[in-house]
């Protein structure tokens, strides 16, 4: 069976886009089907290269990864609102047991990245998701002098525009990576009986 990976995001400018792409690349590699999805936010419409997300989604999806530019330490207001709709799912367990993880980006060093990557997993623990990092042992995270962290991926603007650093491509490809492989195992262990 292929994982249905939903990778679900808000980019104003693009630099979080990029990042759910390197992500999207990451599923793919591990032969997993990557499934963007967006919401508008701030008065402004979804992107019109993905998708929006439907609540429905989320029941569909074996691993789900979300993303958002930092917004003070938390994650864009539209994703809130979108997970204050979700109590029916919640109700009935629909994501529980399935991977998640997190990513983000930030105009500099120290606007928040870290915190922005923990305020997101609150949700998806509140939802019964187990939360993938990204180890010490990918070498992208050890290298970096720009984003990337254990608690998901990232980027940092460092005023040269939204392109990815290498390492944060690379961090961005292994957490697509690991989700993917987090769901196929979990997706075998459901079927021989075990979970």
């Amino acid at each position: 069976m292929t994982p249905k990976v939903l990778i679900l995001y808000y980019s104003r400018n693009g630099a979080t886009q990029q990042l759910a792409d390197a992500i999207a690349t990451g599923v793919q590699r591990a032969q997993g089907d990557a499934l963007l999805r967006t919401v508008s936010g701030g008065g402004e419409p979804a992107s019109n290269r993905d998708l929006s997300i439907e609540v429905d989604d989320l029941a569909q999806c074996d691993g789900l990864i979300m993303g958002s530019p930092v917004r003070f330490g938390h994650m864009a207001s539209s994703l809130q609102q979108f997970w204050e709709q979700t109590s029916a799912t919640w109700l009935k367990g629909q994501l529980q047991g399935k991977p998640a993880a997190v990513f983000t980006s930030g105009s500099s060093m120290h606007s928040g990245q870290e915190s922005t990557l923990l305020a997101m997993g609150v949700p998806l623990l509140h939802h019964g998701m187990m939360l993938c990092g990204i180890p010490y042992t990918e070498p992208a995270i050890q290298q970096t002098t720009t984003g990337g962290s254990p608690y998901g991926a990232s980027h940092v603007e460092h005023g040269q525009g939204i392109k990815l650093s290498t390492h944060e491509y690379q961090a961005a490809v292994a957490l697509g990576k690991r989700v993917t492989h987090a769901a196929r195992a979990l997706i075998t262990e459901r079927e021989q009986g075990n979970l």
